[in-house]
């Protein structure tokens, strides 16, 4: 067969191929050790991740996402159709758990401000983080937190995503300091997955830059309380 795509690759390693597909991929790999390396690695990839991000997974989907999810559906979903498009997405954006919820495009107009310069944050990106919490923050918001953790100084940081951007910022004494964004393109271009792919590559970058778990629900309102002060603060 042609050699396997890289969507394939991941599709496999998460067991979402099936049929024929499924095992002209298997026979592939087997044959190809640079193929067996990379199904490896993505595991691999898949385990750390899942470990990391487990505190935020375990926490209970607030009632108006589950409202959301589960109101009637009007619309023929075409499964061929829907499962073509998942084999579209990075294998692992699943992690995000209710962060991913329910994930919106919105299209909204960001301008730096402030005063403290374009290494931080711009005022709505600021005023998100200062604020809104990962499970209790309205489906519509036009940036939404996807998750909080702490680095290796002990600062919080808040990874984000806006319609225009991703990226993730850590406290310190001045304000937001941005510390990673999606790069230019990250996911399709279809904006039906440019958003999710964006996501997807902050939440590596996040799980790089981390020094322990994510922040739960308990954690990130208490770091909230103390106006996510850090010990550099």
């Amino acid at each position: 067969m042609t050699r396997p795509t890289p969507e394939q690759i991941a599709a496999f390693a998460d067991g979402q191929l099936e049929g024929a597909e499924h095992a002209d991929v298997a026979a592939a790999i087997a044959a190809d050790d640079a193929l067996t390396a990379q199904v490896a690695a993505h595991q691999a990839l898949r385990a750390r991740l899942s470990s990391h991000f487990a505190p935020v997974t375990s926490e209970a989907v607030p009632d108006r996402l589950v409202a959301l999810l589960s109101a009637p559906q009007t619309d023929v979903v075409d499964l061929a159709q829907v499962r073509a498009r998942r084999r579209g997405l990075p294998r692992w954006t699943w992690i995000a758990g209710p962060a991913l919820a329910a994930s919106l495009v919105l299209a909204v107009t960001l301008g730096r401000g402030g005063g403290t310069g374009a290494d931080y944050a711009p005022d709505q990106i600021a005023a998100a983080l200062d604020s809104q919490l990962v499970g209790e923050q309205p489906g519509d918001a036009p940036v939404r937190v996807l998750l909080s953790f702490r680095d290796a100084a002990g600062a919080y940081c808040r990874a984000y995503s806006a319609s225009a951007t991703s990226g993730i910022a850590c406290r310190d004494g001045e304000g937001w300091k941005l510390q990673g964004a999606a790069s230019p393109g990250a996911g399709r271009a279809n904006g039906e997955y440019r958003q999710a792919g964006s996501e997807a590559e902050i939440m590596a970058q996040a799980q790089a830059l981390a020094a322990g778990p994510a922040l739960d629900a308990e954690a990130e309102k208490a770091a909230r309380a103390r106006g996510w002060r850090g010990p550099s603060d």
